[in-house]
């Protein structure tokens, strides 16, 4: 009998005595047990905030190159958790899903290092001006909490479940301690194992409690923030536990989900779109047995082809074969445990009093090789309700399992009606080729839910399906699912940071943020910046540049040169009406000539232009005027090298800021240049 273990303050510990058997979900025989009897979750979280220093004290770079490193290692296993997956009764897409889809948020959030600076804190915003001088600014920090983030995990993504939470946590650097579900911790404790063998992680990073968990939230405080996904009942009863509410502890929830999916008018049977939505339907049915928190459980379409509908599902569902998914054409497997299969049919036993099977046996089904009797196996079932403003068991009851009811719409305004019945959800999709139907639901119904797929035959290639969300986009919705957020790209990373408003005089706030602020001491480079190797630039340092007198002739040049020949800077005559006093010089003219102005021309560490952020051209510049350029290093974005091969590099932000005889300033802009490192190694 294999014994599942919890790793808690740096080691692989039993519990005492057995919380829970484990069985396969296929056959009905235990395989293992599990406990976390005996552990004091005091200790384990106070380990995670101690040793969560390591993490905080990296680099959003460092972590990101941690989490792509950690990404590519589990790749490299992903067999192991294959086969410990078919216990679950997952398929092969199941699996999936579950497994190379939890390491593809690795991948996701590891790519965002790119959007943050190589410090360990996030600077936030721009500064605020605060003083009439300009001598006292102030800015936001988000720096990361000082706690750790436990993540209580529902059964039937064990993997996914896990790294989707940890990438965000361990992206923003907090530690975290993640209790997967009892039924199916098994497979999240082979990842683990592999996660800290990997010493990818600082110590202390990730700490694993795969038994009941009990007392665990107990000791949480303000630093802490906590993720529950589950049901709604739990999740309630977890988020007014008097030391959450004592301690203003951050809990975000992810809870049960009536997920609508809809048929525009306008995807007629013949359509791609009509079949694209039967397909659609089934799939999300039938992929880890329904098993999802963002299946479809109501189908939506006009009442004129309710019927056209329900056969052509009906015809589909009845070609899907349930068994054990080693079986060639074996495509539904077993719920994860016999429990849910008590918990699925006493749902469709609620929904069956309001509203019609139309497909679905739930005694005479047959289940290739695998223990029907023993085993965990629901069959696919279809509702009809045909008054579902009436029959409201719908709106109210999710099966978590593959069940899904069929109802009629006389219009969109009642579609959009129908959907926000379910009172919140985490997803809902329409089908239509009509771009017009799809503005009206999405502008009705996106106040009631976290994501909404717009599908149609020109996306669905590459769409990702309804029931997918991804690591990028924020993943959670109101009312019933729970009004949390999680993932989100960015936005969930600063989930996990403390913004914290900073006052000061612009040259200490430029030393905090690393990003030069306006005011700020401007001491001249010496020598010129584009002299000086990545790791030589200082924040702050200037190029005070020679002057140029601005002519008729350089108007007339460049606009022959760039063919822009707008009557503003051409036609001295055409002025009557506009701001311009008199014809005007080209704005990338400026911008032009400032580059004239404050470039080193030799060979040296700037190996190119990376492009221009933030143009803008604020004061007309006439023949006559005389422009300068004060060339700042506004920030510094490390970069590491792609291969062996390549040139140690950081990208330079420089602050290009044109100024005329006045001092005024007449153009601002930042460019972006890559500047070779001196250090090559790295």
């Amino acid at each position: 009998m294999q014994r599942y273990q919890n790793y808690i303050l740096g080691q692989w510990v039993d519990g005492t005595g057995v919380e829970t058997p484990l069985f396969n979900a296929l056959t009905g025989a235990q395989f293992g047990e599990v406990s976390s009897l005996g552990i004091d979750f005091s200790e384990v979280l106070d380990y995670g905030r101690s040793h969560g220093s390591a993490l905080r004290k990296m680099t959003f770079q460092e972590r990101g190159r941690m989490l792509k490193a950690l990404a590519l290692y589990l790749l490299e296993r992903k067999e192991k958790y294959y086969q410990a997956s078919a216990w679950t009764g997952a398929t092969k897409i199941d699996s999936w899903i579950d497994i190379e889809g939890g390491i593809g948020n690795l991948f996701a959030n590891a790519s965002l290092r790119r959007q943050f600076p190589d410090l360990p804190y996030y600077v936030d915003g721009v500064a605020a001006p605060l003083s009439k001088n300009g001598t006292f600014i102030g800015h936001h920090i988000m720096v990361p909490k000082e706690g750790v983030a436990i993540h209580i995990n529902a059964f039937n993504f064990p993997i996914w479940g896990m790294l989707e939470k940890i990438a965000v946590n361990l992206m923003a650097g907090v530690p975290a301690v993640v209790k997967p579900s009892e039924y199916t911790c098994f497979l999240t404790e082979v990842m683990v194992r592999d996660i800290i063998d990997s010493k990818i992680l600082p110590e202390g990073s990730l700490q694993l409690v795969c038994g009941l968990g009990r007392g665990l939230l107990d000791s949480v405080d303000s630093r802490d923030t906590i993720t529950f996904t589950g049901s709604a009942t739990t999740g309630k009863q977890l988020q007014s536990l008097p030391q959450i509410a004592a301690q203003s502890v951050s809990f975000n929830l992810e809870a049960d989900s009536l997920n609508a999916t809809i048929l525009g008018q306008s995807a007629t049977p013949g359509t791609e779109e009509f079949e694209l939505f039967v397909k659609e339907c089934v799939k999300e049915m039938t992929v880890k047995a329904g098993q999802k928190c963002t299946a479809v459980r109501r189908i939506m379409v006009p009442e004129s082809l309710l019927d056209d509908v329900q056969s052509a599902i009906v015809a589909r569902l009845a070609g899907i074969k349930l068994g054990d998914p080693s079986i060639e054409g074996v495509r539904m497997g077993a719920l994860a445990t016999k429990l849910q299969v008590e918990r699925v049919g006493a749902s469709v036993a609620e929904l069956a009093k309001s509203q019609q099977i139309v497909f679905g046996d739930l005694v005479d089904f047959e289940v290739l090789g695998a223990s029907k009797v023993d085993g965990a196996f629901y069959p696919p079932v279809l509702f009809r309700n045909e008054n579902p403003f009436e029959a409201r068991a719908v709106h109210e009851i999710e099966a978590f399992g593959p069940v899904a009811t069929i109802m009629p719409y006389k219009d969109m305004p009642q579609a959009i009606e129908l959907a926000k019945m379910g009172k919140g959800s985490l997803v809902s999709s329409i089908v239509t080729p009509n771009n017009n139907e799809a503005i009206e639901y999405v502008m009705g119904a996106a106040s009631m839910h976290g994501r909404i797929l717009v599908l149609n035959k020109d996306c669905a290639k590459e769409s990702t399906g309804h029931g997918s969300p991804m690591p990028l986009l924020t993943h959670g919705g109101p009312g019933r699912a729970g009004g949390g957020e999680e993932m989100g790209g960015k936005r969930g990373v600063l989930h996990y940071l403390q913004r914290t408003a900073i006052q000061g005089h612009p040259s200490t706030i430029t030393a905090i943020t690393q990003q030069f602020q306006v005011g700020a001491a401007m001491p001249e480079a010496e020598p010129h910046v584009f002299r000086k190797h990545f790791e030589q630039l200082v924040v702050g340092e200037t190029v005070f540049t020679h002057k140029h007198t601005v002519t008729d002739a350089d108007i007339v040049n460049f606009a022959n040169v760039s063919g822009d020949n707008f009557y503003a800077h051409m036609d001295a005559t055409s002025l009557e009406g506009t701001i311009f006093e008199r014809r005007v010089a080209h704005g990338y003219f400026i911008l032009s000539k400032a580059a004239g102005l404050f470039v080193d021309p030799k060979k040296g560490p700037v190996l190119l232009n990376y492009g221009i952020e933030e143009a803008r051209f604020t004061k007309p510049v006439y023949p006559g005027a005389t422009i300068g350029v004060r060339f700042t290093v506004k920030e510094k974005v490390d970069q590491e090298k792609r291969s062996p091969d390549d040139i140690a590099k950081g990208i330079v932000k420089f602050l290009v800021d044109v100024y005329d005889e006045t001092g005024e300033t007449v153009a601002l802009a930042t460019i972006l240049t890559m500047v070779k490192k001196l250090n090559q190694e790295e």
